[in-house]
């Protein structure tokens, strides 16, 4: 890719002064890694780091009716989660394949006109899927009457994470975070300037997701750099998440994927009354079973599986790796690969072709790492 047809985040430069690698990822100039993957990768998992992820995706919907209508595109109960409140979920296609992963945030009742209000939400997605998710996700609800926008603008989206994240945050806020649950969310003030903040994150720790204005956002990327948080990059969020058997779109699910195969059927509520885009499809496959699934695989030598890599039973290829890495934190191979639903119980004796050479695998449960 050119990197002149880059898009560059408002931190971009600040990543650069601060001694970041940058590569092209969906699109964007990010930082790949800082002081080194693995410093920044245990930094997180035992005090806290930082993550530059102004590259996502923020929409806003406002109109009267907004859960309701999106409810028609997820297989998820919204409103199972109120005001404060945030949830998990996908956007399906009619053949229940999944168009992206996201996150909802209701916002409740915001005032609308000088005398009246409005439901909102605000959905956090990929990246690489914004520009078609915003242009599907506005086809589908406009006509209904709920308005969206781009809520980010050139703004500035941090993720604050690990177990020393949350006395950071309230250290810069003077707020007690402590009665604000996982996947709560609400607005501070930091130096004067306004913060969304959800708890929420992608390393499998506690952590918080800061959404602020361009100059705010500097100044506390600085501030945090200045007060010794560890600026983290792409290569530790992706092995923190891996850890955590996080789901990265592209790798574990796509449109040709559904939640069921891709172990998220705990996000597919069919004892729900109402319509959703893939539903009869999710029905069917739910009757029937499905002939593949997600799962975990622990290698039982150094050797690391990689995207792409065939998984093998009986040395005959039967499944592939969508993610692997070495685990810092367990000090062992990783992966997570879709194999037959018959070869997916914990226990099941694989392999991964590695090189040519049939490196020894077993399946595990999933998460491989879960916090204290």
């Amino acid at each position: 890719m050119d990197p002149s047809s880059l898009r560059r985040t408002p931190l971009a430069d600040a990543a650069v002064a601060a001694g970041g690698r940058m590569v092209p990822f969906a699109g964007w100039e990010m930082a790949i890694q800082f002081s080194g993957l693995v410093q920044e990768h245990n930094a997180v998992r035992q005090h806290c780091g930082v993550f530059d992820i102004s590259h996502m995706g923020v929409l806003r919907l406002r109109g009267d009716g907004a859960k309701d209508a999106l409810q028609r595109l997820v297989p998820t109960d919204l409103f199972r989660i109120g005001p404060g409140e945030a949830c998990y979920t996908v956007l399906l296609n009619e053949a229940g394949g999944i168009r992206d992963d996201l996150i909802v945030y209701d916002r409740g009742r915001v005032p609308a006109t000088e005398n009246g209000t409005t439901d909102e939400l605000l959905l956090v997605i990929n990246a690489a899927c914004a520009e078609a998710d915003t242009a599907w996700i506005t086809s589908q609800l406009e006509p209904e009457g709920i308005t969206i926008a781009d809520r980010k603008g050139d703004g500035v989206l941090l993720a604050l994470q690990g177990p020393e994240a949350a006395a950071r945050l309230e250290a810069l806020s003077g707020a007690d975070l402590s009665g604000l649950p996982r996947f709560g969310h609400r607005e501070l003030a930091i130096d004067g300037a306004p913060v969304f903040v959800g708890r929420t994150g992608y390393t499998g720790e506690d952590g918080f997701e800061l959404l602020l204005e361009r100059e705010a956002g500097l100044a506390l990327w600085q501030r945090l750099l200045a007060e010794g948080v560890t600026p983290c990059g792409l290569g530790a969020r992706d092995t923190l998440r891996l850890e955590a058997a996080m789901h990265l779109y592209g790798n574990e699910m796509d449109t040709s994927t559904t939640p069921l195969e891709a172990g998220l059927g705990w996000l597919v509520h069919l004892e729900m009354p109402s319509d959703f885009i893939g539903r009869a499809a999710l029905e069917r496959q739910t009757a029937e079973g499905v002939s593949r699934r997600l799962v975990g695989l622990k290698l039982q030598g150094r050797a690391i599986a990689r995207h792409g890599y065939p998984v093998l039973q009986d040395g005959v290829a039967v499944g592939t790796v969508t993610s692997g890495s070495w685990s810092p934190t367990l000090g062992e191979a990783v992966a997570l690969a879709y194999v037959p639903a018959a070869a997916a119980k914990p226990g099941t004796e694989l392999a991964v072709e590695i090189r040519g050479r049939a490196e020894p695998a077993v399946v595990v449960k999933r998460p491989f790492y879960r916090r204290a």
